[in-house]
């Protein structure tokens, strides 16, 4: 497992304008799991613990390879990313139809038993026999519309294929560079028609290792990036792609002593975003004073809060308030506490 800190623009402008001592990005652990072969959702080599490692996660990134390299073999001896992409579907979709065998014997077997909710068991039955067929059609549980009950008993599934997925193309540096690839065409093609809420970026890991091993020499750093053309890193790129793929959003609290990140999910109210912060600020949550990022992003340090107050920029909300991405808050709860 790594721990990825998520650079951010916004976060270092806030430090600036609230001169902060410090500041406290947020992260995200990205747990690096060997590569899905044919076979491995029946068992073959460590299959079995790879997909059982990938239900714990949030979200996937799986990295396509989209590069020639002689010297490096691949296990189906060539190049091909719509041949990978479909092989570790079907692997994943394969899982997801023994998942939902066992759970459907264990719904069968409780239907059978006196003084249960027969109803609502039925519901759970015709809903993973609506997967199943969907799976059995080749698609994707991430692919299908469902309701809010059918989603209800989704999430206790963990299912593989319901989780958001990220495709990161590992190209070479030239055309990393160059953003083009041989490959890029016929896999975003495959993931139109095949998964069409995936998302797809371009990165290079030989790229990411040179970066990252120059990063102690700053003269060889900057002569690197020159012959690259001071192209970035993919980094702060994927991880916002899987943050948005993941509907999350970040809030901040500022001061003097801090500038802090924080990620809550698309649509947590004012109370819940204080709870990720002390769950006591949820139980006692009073009200927030509110700045919106885009009435902040053009502010010069100091911060002039009398002058923003004075422009109407100031909020003051309350427990029914939707947190915005960027808002930076400032908490009142019962007992004199804030945050």
């Amino acid at each position: 497992m790594s721990l990825i800190v998520v650079e951010s623009p916004k976060l270092d402008h806030l430090q600036s304008l609230y001169g902060s001592v410090k500041k406290v990005p947020t992260s995200m652990n990205i747990y690096d799991i060997a590569g899905l072969t044919r076979n491995a959702a029946s068992g073959e080599g460590l299959g079995n613990k790879f997909l059982a490692d990938i239900r714990q996660v949030d979200g996937i990134f799986h990295v396509v390879r989209g590069f020639r390299d002689d010297e490096i073999t691949h296990i189906e001896t060539n190049v091909d990313p719509v041949r990978d992409m479909t092989i570790v579907t079907d692997e994943l979709i394969l899982k997801d139809l023994d998942y939902i065998e066992t759970a459907l014997e264990q719904a069968q077997k409780a239907l059978k038993k006196p003084q249960v909710d027969k109803g609502k068991i039925q519901f759970e039955i015709d809903t993973l026999d609506k997967l199943s067929d969907l799976l059995y059609s080749g698609r994707k549980v991430s692919t299908e519309e469902w309701t809010n009950e059918e989603i209800d008993i989704i999430n206790t599934l963990n299912l593989l294929t319901a989780k958001p997925t990220v495709v990161l193309l590992n190209v070479n540096e030239a055309d990393y560079e160059s953003n083009t690839n041989e490959f890029k065409e016929s896999v975003q093609a495959w993931i139109d028609e095949n998964c069409p809420q995936d998302e797809l970026m371009l990165f290079s890991a030989a790229f990411e290792t040179k970066l990252n091993e120059k990063r102690e020499d700053p003269a060889e750093l900057e002569k690197y990036k020159q012959e690259h053309n001071n192209k970035a890193s993919a980094m702060a790129g994927i991880v916002d792609k899987m943050r948005k793929a993941l509907h999350l959003v970040s809030f901040y609290t500022c001061g003097p002593k801090e500038a802090h990140q924080w990620t809550v999910r698309e649509g947590s109210t004012a109370p819940e975003a204080a709870g990720t912060i002390h769950t006591d600020l949820q139980k006692t949550f009073i009200s927030a004073q509110v700045y919106r990022w885009e009435d902040l992003k053009e502010e010069k340090a100091p911060l002039d809060e009398a002058g923003l107050k004075a422009r109407g920029k100031q909020y003051r909300q309350g427990k029914a308030y939707i947190i915005e991405d960027g808002d930076v808050l400032l908490i009142k709860a019962a007992g004199g506490k804030s945050r």
